[in-house]
């Protein structure tokens, strides 16, 4: 019979869907070795290249600002003699220390070295290399609020209980600290007119004023020297505010000199430092004498 069992047709039959799922496998997998064929593997060494993405712009940094409170900052703007706030800063040239003006001038009565290092400074004229430091005293100024109005406020009070005027230096001083404090809202200066036009006037009348409004010291110019001859009006009066440095002018203009580097000016035999004013001398070297004050030039000689 055509269905019997023991005939390999029939068991062919038995067993329909064996055969078909071999079949499919195998044209499956020919038609998968024909498809891996037309499109190969990609190589690693050339990757699929994507659009980048647009990326957010980068903002600039912001300029980080640091409150710095007064105290921290205090070490560099007092006197190690005082433990203050420096007051007309003066700084030894020799190591850049700088120390309140009255303070050092009377530590350097009875010493040469500095406070701070213990340098040095000089031997026999330690005043000689010492110089007033202008912007030293103006950031102090600016760092401490009320302390240039304090210390203006002092030496008015001190002049009136001795019964003088009041020096014209500082009246401006006080004038120009007004000004600099004087708050403005969103920038704007609410100035009139008429008071710009007084401005105006007060300062031409400053300039041609010369500074005879100031405190005026009266000078007696003596030669202290053979080489050099004695002037015909020894006898000046000038300014407070007058240094070292203008007398030398003034004199080596009157004699003809070629430099004014070549002079020493000398009080009670010991020689000034050129940035040192009249008034500083009057108070350090003539604090009891009778005016006039009597100085002595002669031509500089090289100190060892």
């Amino acid at each position: 019979m055509c269905g019997a069992p023991d005939s390999p047709l029939g068991s062919a039959r038995a067993f329909p869907p064996l055969c078909f799922k071999l079949r499919t496998g195998f044209f499956l997998l020919l038609l998968g070795g024909t498809r891996r064929e037309r499109h190969p593997p990609r190589s690693r060494r050339c990757p699929r290249v994507r659009p980048a993405r647009p990326q957010p712009r980068r903002q600039k940094p912001k300029m980080l600002t640091r409150k710095i409170k007064l105290w921290d900052i205090n070490a560099h703007i007092t006197c190690r003699l005082c433990s203050g706030y420096l007051i007309d800063a003066t700084t030894v040239t020799e190591c850049l220390h700088t120390f309140c003006r009255s303070c050092l001038v009377k530590y350097l009565e009875e010493n040469n070295t500095c406070p701070t290092c213990r340098i040095v400074i000089h031997q026999s004229h330690p005043l000689q290399y010492i110089g007033h430091d202008r912007t030293m005293q103006d950031i102090v100024y600016k760092l401490v609020p009320g302390l240039q109005e304090a210390e203006m406020r002092k030496q008015r009070e001190f002049y009136h209980k001795l019964g003088m005027e009041v020096p014209g230096d500082i009246k401006g001083e006080t004038c120009s600290a007004k000004q600099h404090l004087d708050p403005h809202r969103n920038g704007e200066t609410k100035a009139d007119d008429s008071s710009n036009k007084e401005a105006a006037e007060e300062k031409q009348e400053e300039d041609n004023d010369y500074h005879r409004s100031d405190e005026q010291v009266s000078i007696c110019l003596e030669c202290n020297s053979s080489k050099l001859r004695g002037l015909k009006r020894k006898w000046i009066r000038c300014s407070a505010q007058a240094t070292v440095l203008h007398l030398k002018k003034f004199i080596a203009k009157k004699l003809n000199l070629s430099s004014f580097n070549e002079l020493d000016i000398l009080c009670n035999e010991e020689i000034l430092g050129k940035d040192h004013t009249l008034k500083f001398v009057v108070v350090t070297r003539w604090r009891f004498k009778k005016a006039p004050l009597l100085l002595h030039y002669r031509p500089k000689m090289d100190l060892l």
